[in-house]
């Protein structure tokens, strides 16, 4: 408890000013936050990288406090230095000069070139700016950057792509800030007085504040920076609706087809059943012998070997077990941004989604412990047999499957942006607390749960006993096939989330704060219906076939739902991004490759947890010697 306590204060996202709530001159500050090119999203360095207004020219500078949710999210806040005072207006001032000489001149071509932006908060708000542009003489009035809710939308737009004219600095910052009593509701910024960048030039930066009364409320003040028109689009509507009609007709196709025709299965071996025991199966010349082994064909005829361990059991454990966990993450980090309007909606914080799956990954480690240890134990009936078990091998294997490979994904990532120098560079202090909350947290509660799971969970509950000589596999039809089967499973669950994915990898790469978490959480649950029904139909054709190897094709196919997403993010990435240079094409497929595992684990799972049900159930019902 006191491990679990100092992590989750560890990882809390620090507020600035906490209450947001001002006295009249009071000293406010202007953080800086980060610069770099726009259409990049992972490629930010620290500000003063460029030749702006630095310590050593008179600008006093430090560096903000941050949690450990705030520095994973590429965050590196350090005091303007630039002076403000609660309703005090401020006439336009030059805050310093800058000479252009070779070195400030080729900074500053380059990030004009490659369109380089700014980032600040005032209050907690978000500031954007432009570092400047390519402009000709017909541009020449000032720019205003952050006066409507679309402002990096205005931002990207402001750039052609045939670099037409000469490059241009914008040197004054006019700071328009409206408050509603003592609080701040409102912050646009300026930007103007464009300077050509010519080797010898001397760059002016100035500065101006000026404060208006708005009766604007407090609590909306963030609305402005939620796309609605986006998000809440005819077509996200229709997306949900399409999905919503994809399950209930796959639902019916099921309900049509499966039970349809296991209600006949059961007829039939009932009657064989009912006729054995009115002494009619004797029949001269061994002909009803032919007849039943005519007819006793399908999935009856593997109740012998259907819950035969699958093969590789302790990895299937340790990734059947990491999927559950991944699943109740899921569950847990919607549900508590929907929860928003309690405890603040997390996208108004810096680092709250961050520090938020960070914390539930380490409590929902329980989850892992108890899913690979019940599944495991499951399969060793005997007091014998359980002895003979690894548990702690598959313990240990389900602990570290996926944060190794999450730690080796992120340590490449972490080696490219230290080579280029960019503030996505993970300290050695968070990466100690990581460690920390890891091992201390999150190791002792997947102990626990496998240690749970062991004795409580993982009773054999199977209908059926396993033959002891094992049954071979004759080849079934095309349809039945694990390379047929597998990526034809994945492609309804793809369908029914296709568009959400659009949404969500928009807001991630593309700088639009995604709020609407109720529709994630619809979406999610029509998934998973989605992936039961069709990991149902999968298995029972399967099994149809006399293929008893089902668990590792269930899983498998469901999973397959992950290559399709992976898929699309390389179409997206060619086709609604303009990213370039290797480190932020690193981070892109590094990031998504990583999320694309992870929902694999996920939707494997689920499919894996449905189909498991369907099995149980279906051979519970049916007589076997």
């Amino acid at each position: 408890l006191i491990f679990l306590t100092f992590s989750l204060l560890a990882l809390q996202t620090f507020a600035g000013e906490k209450n947001h709530k001002y006295k009249d001159n009071e000293q406010l500050t202007l953080w800086v936050n980060q610069v770099g090119p726009y259409f990049n999203p992972q490629e930010t360095y620290p500000y003063y990288r460029l030749p702006f207004c630095r310590p050593e020219m008179g600008v006093k500078t430090k560096r903000k406090r941050q949690g450990t949710g705030e520095i994973l999210a590429g965050n590196d806040l350090r005091d303007s230095g630039y002076f403000l005072e609660f309703k005090v207006n401020q006439p336009r001032k030059v805050v310093c000069s800058v000479d252009l000489n070779e070195e400030n001149l080729k900074a500053f071509e380059n990030a004009v070139k490659e369109n380089y932006w700014y980032n600040m908060y005032l209050d907690d708000l978000p500031i954007w700016g432009m570092v400047g542009q390519y402009q000709t003489e017909a541009d020449q009035t000032d720019l205003n950057l952050a006066l409507n809710k679309n402002i990096l939308q205005i931002i990207g737009n402001l750039q052609s792509d045939e670099k037409k004219g000469e490059p241009v600095v914008f040197g004054h910052r006019g700071i328009n800030i409206d408050y509603n009593g003592n609080q701040i509701i409102e912050v646009n910024l300026v930007s103007g007085n464009p300077q050509p960048l010519k080797l010898g030039n001397e760059i002016k930066f100035t500065f101006e504040v000026t404060w208006t009364p708005t009766d604007k409320s407090f609590e909306n003040r963030f609305d402005r920076y939620l796309d609605y028109n986006f998000f809440e689009h005819q077509i996200h509507w229709f997306s949900i609706f399409n999905s919503f009609m994809m399950v209930i007709f796959l639902c019916g196709l099921v309900a049509l087809i499966l039970l349809r025709t296991l209600k006949k299965d059961f007829a039939k071996y009932t009657r064989e059943e009912q006729d054995d025991e009115e002494g009619f199966g004797i029949i001269s010349n061994g002909q009803n012998s032919t007849n039943m082994s005519q007819e006793e064909s399908g999935w009856k005829q593997v109740h012998g070997d259907v819950f035969r361990a699958p093969n590789h059991l302790m990895l299937f454990s340790a990734l059947y077990g990491t999927g559950l966990q991944l699943f109740f993450l899921v569950c847990g980090v919607v549900l508590f941004a929907i929860a928003g309007p309690l405890h603040g909606d997390v996208y108004e914080k810096r680092g709250e989604m961050v520090s938020t799956v960070i914390v539930m990954y380490a409590l929902t480690s329980a989850v892992a412990g108890y899913g690979s240890g019940s599944y495991y134990r499951q399969y060793f009936s005997t007091p014998r047999a359980e002895a003979q078990s690894k548990w702690q091998q598959v313990m240990l294997l389900t602990f570290f499957l996926f944060p190794a490979i999450a730690i080796a994904v992120l340590s490449y990532l972490n080696a490219v942006a230290m080579y280029y120098n960019t503030i996505n560079t993970i300290p050695f202090m968070v990466i100690v607390k990581m460690a920390v909350l890891w091992l201390f947290v999150a190791f002792p509660l997947a102990v626990l749960g496998c240690l749970v799971g062991r004795h409580w969970g993982g009773k054999n509950s199977f209908p059926c006993r396993v033959n002891s000589v094992i049954r071979p596999i004759p080849i079934g039809p095309w349809y039945t096939r694990p390379n047929t089967i597998i990526p034809l499973v994945g492609v309804l669950p793809f369908g029914s989330i296709f568009i959400e994915m659009y949404f969500i990898f928009t807001s991630f790469w593309n700088y639009k704060f995604y709020y609407v978490y109720g529709f994630m959480l619809l979406v999610f649950s029509i998934l998973c219906i989605v992936l039961v029904c069709a990991s149902i139909v999968a298995v029972y054709f399967t099994l149809n076939s006399e293929n008893y190897r089902w668990q590792w094709l269930t899983f498998l196919s469901s999973g397959s739902t992950a290559s399709y997403v992976f898929l699309y993010s390389i179409y997206y990435f060619f086709m609604k991004t303009e990213m370039f240079g290797f480190l932020q094409i690193s981070f892109y497929f590094g990031y998504m490759g990583l999320f694309s595992f992870a929902f694999f684990l996920l939707c494997g799972t689920v499919g894996l947890v449905g189909s498991t049900v369907f099995v149980k159930h279906i051979y519970k019902n049916i007589k076997v010697d």
